[in-house]
């Protein structure tokens, strides 16, 4: 195809298309000797992937660096790409409702959860950690290829009794000093079989703890209902 016909066919102007081969994003499959770029089914494909990442709004530096990383896998990046749309999804749906509700009431309270894109830019950077080249994964993948599967088990259910922990906390405040402890317990572990857990880190994964689907309901299995989200209040307050 034509640049003109993946222009139409995709909705990307002919100036941007120019502009991603310019840069090193998006390369045409051939250049005619007059200087046509000809794009076939892997360009097209690529550039399916890369309006994904557009739409989650990552830098085009940022998806080159992703997209070019030689342990980049395309599957793991669509599993990532399907929690963000959902929470992306999830945060519309939360502002559409507000927006109603500031139409049709007469008063309304002072309520700013519908404007939060926390949960959101939390995972968003812990997909970033998995995808790109970042101190934090690389230090993850050497431990983990220095672990037997066994160990890998064992280390996953040491961190499920974590949580099953902080189960038997939740009737505490969760800023109280046995809480704030365990979360303290939770980092070192962190930082002890998977990578230099940071309180930044740490922060982002109190949040995606309590943003829903299987980690939310794994956690809550193993510590008891509202434990995620107990979890994560407390790393909330630990991290300040």
């Amino acid at each position: 195809m034509t640049v003109h016909e993946v222009s139409r066919l995709s909705g990307i102007s002919v100036r941007t298309l120019h502009y991603y081969d310019e840069i090193g994003l998006l390369h045409p499959a051939e250049v005619t000797e007059a200087g046509y770029r000809l794009y076939d089914e892997n360009s097209l494909a690529r550039l399916q992937e890369i309006l994904l990442f557009r739409e989650l709004e990552f830098p085009l530096k940022e998806i080159i660096r992703i997209m070019d990383h030689p342990d980049y896998s395309k599957e793991r990046a669509l599993d990532d790409q399907i929690k963000l749309l959902t929470l992306k999804r999830d945060h519309l749906d939360e502002l559409i409702e507000h927006v109603t509700q500031m139409k049709w009431r007469e008063e309304l309270k002072m309520d700013f959860k519908a404007y939060d894109t926390g949960r959101l830019e939390a995972y968003k950077q812990l997909a970033k950690e998995k995808w790109g080249d970042t101190e934090a994964y690389r230090e993850y993948e050497k431990k983990a290829a220095e672990q037997t599967d066994v160990e890998k088990r064992q280390a996953s259910e040491d961190l499920m009794d974590l949580f099953y922990e902080f189960g038997d906390l939740k009737a505490m405040n969760p800023a109280s000093e046995p809480v704030q402890a365990q979360v303290k317990k939770l980092q070192d572990f962190i930082t002890a079989k998977y990578y230099t857990c940071t309180n930044v880190i740490l922060k982002g994964l109190g949040q995606m703890y309590a943003a829903g689907g299987e980690m939310t309901d794994n956690i809550n299995v193993a510590g008891g209902k509202g434990t995620a989200e107990f979890v994560a209040k407390a790393i909330e307050i630990y991290t300040k």
